[in-house]
């Protein structure tokens, strides 16, 4: 079992490493791959907040164009329909946020479906078939959630998870390649992402894997009367430390080199790098969430601020409770409550190269001297006014009944 398992690990993590996140031009392949007689679907995985295509890879000559549906599960009667009739409907990658709905998400380009920052709820069944209800092809996307990743740092000695194994099932992690190095010059590190994958002789028929008995844990290929598997072994991410070299640069002619030296002051540069810098002013006491330009959650992203390299030994989510300042397995550097002292520049770096900078100011509005004929003292006097009456009222109410009693309950002499 345990060397047909790595025998599993190994051919799976290629067809992940061939296919993830590659969004290429296609030739002509509808003329090389016939559409099969009865339906089957794909099985595919990915880790929540990345993007995937999914290309309609069967399709008859003569359709000039597809549409693409989704259902939550099977023969379902709710069947989502993520483009119009003409194939045609296209978005701004720049413009997803998490957690949008999916038909905010997506893009069609030469008949393949890309959804833009998964979320765990765009699991289900994909078709692309035609606008009269013929499918040609189907998969069934698997989308595991970062909630309760594991996190293991090979540096201190950690260890990913072994093999979980029950009567009917064998659940095992499916690791891609490492990341590239995340910076260069200096040390940097690697990512390698793992999703859980489950083999049985129980799975159903109907769903097509790259090994037979084998699919992803939130598969709709798992029987119904198995656990939920993804609560059973939940994705990982292996963390180890590299050192790459930067590439060499064009160096600058000698006069324009000469120029460069005497603009600053007593042959002193700054250390700043050169790369572009985008100035921000954030209120205290709210949170900010920086994204790195160009950079998808699946590339090799690091932070830093000012010098200092923020490591995700010590910055990554979850490392330690109560972050304020910590990047997320999306790559986004967050900050929470703002501070005066998280005033800074932080440099972003993808798949190796500085690539852009974000000055940050903390701006504190300054205090303004109200009149008394602004509305807010208006109000402030009148409702002091009114409590003023009201103790006074009170005050006297309470005499005047001491004074009466007093008439009353006189004793006599």
């Amino acid at each position: 079992m345990g060397t047909r398992l790595l025998g599993a690990t190994i051919l799976l993590s290629l067809v992940d490493a061939l296919g993830a996140f590659a969004i290429e031009k296609k030739g002509d392949v509808f003329k090389k791959m016939a559409c099969p007689a009865f339906l089957i679907f794909e099985n595919v995985a990915y880790l929540a907040d990345m993007t995937f295509e999914l290309p309609c890879k069967c399709k008859p000559e003569e359709t000039s164009s597809v549409v693409w549906y989704f259902q939550k599960n099977l023969h379902s009667q709710e069947t989502t329909v993520l483009t119009d009739f003409n194939g045609t409907v296209t978005v701004d990658s720049s413009h997803i946020r998490a957690g949008s709905d999916l038909l905010k998400r997506f893009s069609i380009r030469m008949f393949s479906l890309i959804v833009f920052r998964a979320q765990e709820g765009d699991s289900g069944h994909y078709l692309c078939g035609t606008k009269e209800g013929l499918f040609f092809y189907g998969y069934d996307v698997d989308v595991q959630p970062t909630r309760q990743i594991t996190v293991a740092f090979l540096d201190n000695g950690e260890h990913v998870q072994e093999d979980y194994t029950e009567k009917e099932f064998t659940l095992f992690t499916t690791f891609w390649d490492w990341s590239r190095c995340d910076r260069c010059g200096v040390r940097g590190e690697q990512r390698r992402i793992g999703l859980c994958y489950v083999q049985s002789a129980q799975l159903r028929p109907r769903y097509r894997t790259a090994l037979p008995n084998v699919s992803s844990c939130g598969s709709r290929a798992v029987p119904a009367h198995f656990p939920r598997l993804i609560p059973l072994r939940s994705p990982e991410v292996a963390i180890r430390s590299c050192l790459a070299p930067c590439p060499k640069k064009e160096v600058p002619e000698e006069g324009v080199q000469s120029i460069s030296n005497i603009v600053y002051k007593l042959g002193e540069r700054p250390h700043l790098p050169r790369v572009p810098i985008q100035y921000h002013s954030q209120p205290p006491k709210t949170d900010l969430v920086i994204t790195c330009p160009g950079a998808r959650p699946e590339h090799a992203v690091a932070w830093d601020k000012g010098s200092v390299r923020l490591y995700r030994t010590h910055y990554l989510v979850g490392v330690r409770k109560h972050m304020r300042l910590f990047i997320d397995h999306g790559n986004h550097l967050h900050l929470q409550r703002v501070r005066r002292r998280d005033k800074a520049t932080y440099f972003c770096w993808r798949e190796g190269e500085l690539v852009a900078g974000f000055q940050l100011s903390v701006t504190f509005q300054p205090r303004r001297q109200r009149s008394p004929t602004d509305p807010e003292s208006i109000f402030v006097m009148r409702a002091v006014g009114i409590s003023f009456a009201i103790i006074i009222g009170i005050f006297f109410l309470i005499h005047t009944s001491h004074y009466i009693s007093w008439l009353f309950w006189k004793p006599p002499k």
